[in-house]
């Protein structure tokens, strides 16, 4: 099962047993993938649920439901302050990759980039292919570029972190509660968070943390975060 090439459907696209395939999807499936009628594929619709499909006519049939355990047991939403460049398409491509349930883009006092609404599509975009390509069951949320005092201010749990480089603070493995079922981490920009930033937001509730004795870039960063969650999660 594990060789068959898998695509990303949205729910509605589901009508009873039948698969109602996109041009997008048929040009993809028939022209890059070279599937001929009748050929197998899975389809998964990003929230849980994968089918075992035949490829008939410009439709996907399909023949059976899937049992799908790849996901992490705990849901993790980053909160990521948007780097330089094109640096965020690959946080979204890694951390998808790693399990991260929920990617939240946040402007920080030192971001450089402002998102134009193109950008979130093509992000949403790369996190479903990631998804299909690392077998996940679930494709991640990507929110709305918000200001990141917005995100401290709407108030969060007990089970935040925030990564800060410099100044003596406890490594995440150490502190992390993966008895939780919802965590969210909190990584900065090029330069870092702010001072103030970092006041508001363990005023808010979140736990400063580090991530070791090196300087990391800023695109490193979270998949280190999301890495120690998940190692320490599937142990």
């Amino acid at each position: 099962m594990s060789q068959l090439q898998r695509i990303a459907i949205a729910p509605h696209q589901l009508q009873k047993a039948q698969i109602l395939l996109t041009p997008q999807q048929l040009h993809y499936l028939g022209r890059v993938l070279r599937l001929q009628e009748g050929d197998r594929f899975i389809a998964m619709d990003g929230i849980g649920k994968w089918w075992l499909a035949q490829l008939v006519g410009a439709q996907g049939q399909v023949l059976e439901s899937l049992t799908v355990e790849t996901e992490l047991p705990i849901s993790i939403t980053l909160i990521m302050a948007l780097p330089k460049g094109n640096g965020f398409d690959d946080v979204v491509r890694c951390c998808t990759e790693l399990g991260v349930t929920c990617i939240a883009p946040v402007l920080s006092d030192r971001t450089l980039l402002h998102p134009s609404p193109q950008k979130l599509e093509r992000w949403r975009r790369i996190a479903a292919e990631a998804a299909e390509q690392s077998e996940r069951a679930f494709v991640p949320t990507i929110l709305e570029p918000v200001a990141f005092s917005a995100v401290v201010s709407a108030g969060v749990g007990t089970h935040h972190y925030i990564c800060e480089a410099r100044g003596e603070y406890p490594h995440l493995s150490k502190v992390i509660d993966i008895v939780a079922r919802e965590i969210a981490i909190a990584i900065g920009p090029e330069g870092g968070w702010t001072e103030k930033e970092i006041e508001n937001a363990i005023a808010a509730g979140f736990q400063p943390v580090s991530l070791g004795r090196r300087i990391l870039r800023a695109v490193t960063a979270p998949v280190v975060a999301i890495s120690l969650v998940a190692a320490a999660c599937e142990v």
